[in-house]
């Protein structure tokens, strides 16, 4: 399909949603939005051509594709709700969040999570885990190949979320044994410079250690936009997710309980992003670990 037979609803176009909603906009699809606690964002979609909705029940009236990109399941369900008295047949609605696949099928929509950070949706570079039957998936995919650099049709709904909870538990735990490394190498007197010297361009590199090391070595508070907040949450959707299917699952109660320890323990907030983990596990153990100080 081309950009004239679709018309694009986004609700969520803050940190991640935003650069999203950008890529789709600047490709050549008709965009809507409606309002944001922080309406920066908003207003720059907004002098880029975009049009804003007064209501869910308005964007879902004339969107033919409505993208969510929300904190996590609650969020979605209220939306979707509201968005559904306004939906045309046809419609499809794409869940960028990362949800409780159990809340995803109980929806009963075709969704779309991704994988990736702010930076990377901006720049168009995501990696994006689509849920959806044959049909509706050979439709979206032209959209959202306008801001993922990979898009992969992992299986039916719900499938794309809990691969997004297998790929979030794969880079929050080397979050958290980058985080106990770094501390402890301080402790034995390695600096994180002379860590990352032996650990960047071998085996163990990877882009999001590049991401992570960025804040540690240079205090880029920019380089990897994902917080404390949402690294709990995901961590609790997978607890839930091996629940019910049977699963005992110690290491990812283990990351949890990393993060949950540094949400509740308090520095700058919840809000806090993920590379500064180190920071949180050093204070637990009595010492002091300062980003940008190699």
């Amino acid at each position: 399909m081309s950009p004239a037979d679709e018309t694009i609803g986004f609700v969520g176009v803050g940190l991640m949603g935003h650069g999203i909603a950008k890529n789709i906009l600047v490709s050549g699809y008709p965009l809507a939005v409606i309002a944001h606690r922080e309406r920066t964002r908003v207003e720059d979609l907004l002098s880029s051509g975009a049009t804003e909705a007064e209501s869910l029940k308005e964007l879902g009236e004339n969107a033919s594709i409505v993208f969510i990109c929300a904190p996590g399941s609650p969020q979605v369900e209220v939306i979707v709700r509201e968005l559904k008295s306004g939906l045309k047949s046809g419609s499809v609605i794409v869940d960028c969040s990362t949800s409780d696949p159990n809340s995803t099928a109980a929806l009963a929509e075709e969704l779309e999570p991704l994988g990736g950070t702010p930076v990377q949706a901006a720049e168009g570079t995501l990696g994006a885990m689509v849920g959806a039957r044959d049909d509706v998936f050979a439709r979206l995919k032209p959209v959202i190949e306008t801001w993922a650099a990979s898009v992969v049709h992992i299986g039916a709904i719900g499938d794309g979320h809990r691969m997004k909870l297998l790929n979030n538990f794969l880079s929050l735990g080397y979050g958290a044994i980058y985080a106990e490394a770094l501390v402890l190498a301080g402790k034995v007197g390695l600096s994180p410079e002379r860590f990352d010297r032996v650990i960047r361009g071998s085996r163990m590199d990877c882009g999001f250690y590049q991401t992570f090391m960025a804040y540690v070595l240079d205090g880029n508070r920019e380089a990897h936009k994902f917080t404390l907040t949402n690294a709990v949450k995901d961590l609790r959707y997978l607890e839930s997710m091996a629940n019910a299917a049977g699963l005992s699952n110690p290491i990812d109660n283990a990351v949890k309980n990393a993060f949950a320890v540094a949400y509740a323990g308090g520095g700058d907030g919840p809000e806090d992003y993920v590379p500064t983990l180190p920071e949180h596990v050093a204070r637990l153990n009595g010492t002091e670990f300062k980003a940008g100080e190699a």
